[in-house]
């Protein structure tokens, strides 16, 4: 019982660190014209137009949605992979 109780506390500890990577770690995204950068936690730093892409307001919302969605994604597979290497490391039932 306490060599889970000292492995959950190992976990938190890790995940801990890897929250405060994860929001150090920008992300960036780039789809006609439009470039998006978050940081691991999906918090939006920048968003840059280029004069082309803002002519065009229908394709401007679409474009913006697309990049956004990337951005966000590859945010999620960063975090998954800091976080399976965690995972990896401990025996706790359930948990991995």
């Amino acid at each position: 019982m306490f060599d889970k109780a000292k492995d959950l506390y190992k976990l938190q500890k890790q995940a801990r660190e890897i929250k405060k990577k994860l929001k150090n770690t920008h992300i960036e995204a780039e789809h006609e014209g439009i470039i998006v950068i978050i940081n691991g936690e999906q918090e939006v730093i920048e968003v840059k137009i280029s004069d082309e892409a803002a002519n065009n307001k229908a394709s401007l919302e679409s474009n913006l949605e697309k990049c956004f969605n990337k951005a966000i994604k590859k945010s999620q597979q960063i975090g998954a992979e800091m976080m399976k290497d965690v995972m990896g490391g401990l025996n706790i039932p359930g948990l991995g």
